[in-house]
């Protein structure tokens, strides 16, 4: 008999992990059609004169056994003397105001003394308020965050934040996008959370907690890249094919599954035709529609419609801190008059990201459309940005800034607004070819974490395997966790 065949697009941490497992248990031909020149996908590492950067970077943290084991594996982690996965404390702030808060906020007294007596009593009534009075029904993602903080607290720390990272009022925006984030976090689990921090412990408050008030993590030595590059290889060593540069141009459909796919490479224009039994998608489901032959105009006028948020991630080195070093993994900026949203140091995930361990190296994030005047301007107009806004927060000297780097990562983040609320068309569209399963953060146009994305590859390997065409513990996965990224 001949052997079953998988196609998979994309060789992000999705398409990877369903690779993986598929290869491990069959004997199936298994090929990986990646777009970029390097696999990884949003959780591949960047480098630049041999500093490294994640976007983001990923923090690899889960609650799900099969993604622990999967990680420390693929790594070697408990054989491993180079201790290639390092446990590393977390440590997060918000700055705000011209001061620090931890995050996620903590009923303390630094936090009361940084908010001001007068703000403190507003936030605490108007939480009550919410209490006693909350909005029915949600229609937003400012009803979701009033109902759980108060007006009060909405408007000091989420709404401006939210809406540099989106680029739209929180009015315009879904509520299920708070579900997917911060579903975990509300004023209750702060409380909670402070008490738990007091000399005297609460025994009934050992249970689970939000992955937001975690407060370790793991992390690949080399950065997020390393796990994906070791994961390839055991793919690779098992049979599997991985194929860079190669962009998925057209698809051929049936009425209940995929036939083929028409493949070009970017590098030379050669475009070849490949089929197979299988085929798994986390390409962004928007080009997904539009490769596919004959989708009613209705779907795809919600896929073309569907809204991403890209990103500029700026690499910026420095001689060293204005002051004492900062030893912050992550700052949230959200003071509205910088653009910047968000600031990593590297130094404190690995210093094997640095070249020079005696440098700070950092990455400097701001959230985009492609094509609008942020995303426009030159490498050297961002970078001068960059060291501007660095200098007013008061965390580095001008004079002191080494080098830099640009990097434009276009589909960053799938947004919950434009005709998102049409999703299910998509899903009822896609969902009756048996063959093709869709999994990852754009391929599903869902907020995943990393783990979420490993979970829906897995599971659309299970789904193979045991010749299942039903998607729906793939849709599944991400909408009843236990725990959400911030």
């Amino acid at each position: 008999m001949n052997k079953k065949k998988v196609i998979i697009i994309g060789g992000g941490p999705a398409g990877l992990s369903a690779a993986l497992k598929l290869s491990q248990e069959s004997n199936m031909e298994i090929i990986i059609y990646e777009l970029e020149a390097e696999i990884g996908g949003l959780s591949r590492t960047l480098e630049y004169k041999d500093n490294k950067m994640d976007i983001g970077p990923h923090r690899f943290f889960s609650k799900s056994d099969l993604i622990v084991n999967s990680w420390t594996e693929t790594l070697n982690f408990e054989n491993n003397k180079d201790d290639n996965l390092l446990i590393k404390d977390r440590y997060t702030r918000i700055y705000f105001l011209n001061k620090f808060f931890k995050y996620p906020i903590k009923l303390s007294l630094e936090t009361l003394l940084n908010l001001g007596l007068i703000r403190t009593i507003k936030i605490g009534f108007s939480y009550f308020k919410s209490l006693l009075f909350p909005i029915k029904p949600e229609m937003s993602l400012k009803d979701f965050f009033i109902n759980r903080f108060g007006k009060e607290l909405y408007l000091t720390f989420f709404k401006d934040y939210t809406e540099k990272v989106w680029g739209v009022p929180c009015s315009q925006i879904g509520p299920s996008w708070g579900a997917q984030r911060v579903k975990g976090l509300s004023i209750n689990e702060i409380i909670i959370d402070t008490l738990k921090a007091l000399p005297v412990h609460f025994k009934f408050m050992d249970n689970k907690v939000d992955a937001m008030l975690t407060k370790k993590f793991y992390y690949p030595k080399g950065g997020s890249g390393m796990m994906w590059t070791q994961m390839a290889k055991d793919f690779e060593s098992n049979g599997g094919k991985i194929f860079t540069n190669k962009n998925v141009i057209s698809i051929k459909g049936s009425e209940k599954s995929i036939e083929e796919i028409v493949v070009q490479d970017t590098t030379t224009g050669e475009v070849t035709t490949q089929q197979a039994d299988y085929y798994i998608s986390s390409m962004p489901v928007k080009d997904l529609l539009n490769s596919i032959n004959e989708v009613p105009e209705s779907v795809l006028d919600v896929a073309n419609n569907l809204v991403y948020r890209d990103l500029i991630m700026l690499g910026m080195l420095f001689d060293k801190f204005k002051k004492e070093p900062i030893k912050d993994n992550w700052i949230y900026l959200q003071d509205r008059t910088i653009k910047a949203g968000r600031m990593e140091i590297y130094n404190n995930f690995s210093t094997e990201m640095l070249n020079d361990k005696n440098t700070v190296w950092l990455g400097l994030e701001y959230f985009c459309n492609k094509g609008d005047a942020m995303w426009e301007k030159s490498d050297e107009e961002l970078l001068k940005i960059g060291r501007g806004e660095l200098a007013q927060l008061d965390f580095f000297n001008e004079s002191d800034y080494l080098d830099g780097t640009v990097f434009r990562i276009e589909k960053a983040y799938p947004s919950y607004f434009g005709s998102y609320d049409r999703f299910y068309e998509i899903r009822e569209y896609v969902d009756k070819f048996e063959n093709l399963f869709l999994i990852g953060r754009n391929g599903m146009h869902r907020y995943n974490n990393m783990d979420h994305s490993m979970l829906s590859g897995f599971a659309a390997a299970d789904n193979i395997l045991g010749n299942i065409p039903n998607k729906n513990n793939i849709w599944d996965i991400n909408t009843d966790e236990e725990y959400h990224e911030s």
